[in-house]
């Protein structure tokens, strides 16, 4: 029996994963995703705009070697629902899990490659099933559309939902940061001190918001480093002594340029 013969269900009849799909967990309400749990996660689902950073692996029945994994690299590449994702049962499926969750999924040909499928990788009307491992997931989509308001806008919000925006900026910034791309990484860190920095605060909770900008004016200090713009690095090192005089971090950053250093980048 051709593939292009086989039920609408993408799978042969008494087939393996016909057989599996039986004590899986429908997630789409028309059982075109199917999933089983392998390890449970802890937390929060992974909210509907988050950017995801996810382990995968791809596969055709009666195949063990995977047709699409990113395994291989040593860190995955930060997705973004709605953008980068291009199979729906994927997206369906990550909605469904939770930080550290390993699961199997199911998908069936209209939620993943159609009735088409994807000559000469994947027959027509297919049915393939992934292993997903979401490591982490970032929800960025309240800091992106926060950013975008004025400053006259921001202000109608409480100290608080300020701070949480820089955390989420810093947080994101600190993910690129791991991933070598530091000009992205520069780029989420000065939105998080923007913030800040034009955030007015009453003098009971001025504190606070110096306390959320130390970490983030030592991350652009090294990251500059990593730039190899020694001038600006220096530049948000000391601004992050005039914070807070003993920290370890800011000593050390700029106690990296000597004398003659500071005299030629001054």
């Amino acid at each position: 029996m051709s593939a292009s013969s086989w039920p609408q269900n993408g799978m042969p009849p008494s087939s393996l994963y016909e057989r599996l799909s039986q004590r899986m967990l429908d997630i789409s309400g028309d059982r075109g995703v199917l999933k089983d749990v392998i390890r449970e996660g802890a937390g929060d689902l992974v909210a509907p705009d988050a950017s995801v950073l996810v382990k995968y692996s791809g596969y055709l029945e009666h195949m063990d070697r995977p047709f699409d994994s990113n395994y291989f690299r040593k860190t995955p590449r930060l997705m973004k629902l709605g953008e980068d994702i291009t199979l729906w049962g994927m997206e369906l499926g990550l909605l469904s899990m939770r930080r550290g969750e390993l699961a199997r999924f199911l998908f069936k040909p209209n939620y993943a490659y159609g009735t088409l499928g994807c000559p000469p990788l994947i027959p027509p009307n297919t049915t393939v099933l992934f292993e997903i491992e979401l490591l982490d997931f970032l929800d960025c989509a309240e800091s992106d559309k926060f950013c975008a308001l004025s400053a006259e806008q921001q202000d109608q919000f409480p100290l608080q939902k300020v701070l949480k925006v820089a955390a989420t900026e810093r947080e994101f910034g600190n993910y690129l940061f791991r991933q070598n791309r530091f000009y992205d990484a520069k780029v989420r860190y000065k939105r998080a001190l923007l913030l800040l920095r034009r955030r007015s605060a009453p003098p009971e909770e001025q504190h606070l918001v110096e306390a959320a900008k130390l970490p983030v004016l030592l991350n652009l200090s090294f990251t500059y480093l990593k730039l190899d713009r020694p001038t600006i690095a220096l530049c948000y090192g000391e601004q992050a002594l005039i914070i807070d005089q003993k920290n370890a971090k800011a000593l050390f950053r700029c106690g990296q340029f000597s004398p003659w250093d500071r005299l030629v980048f001054s």
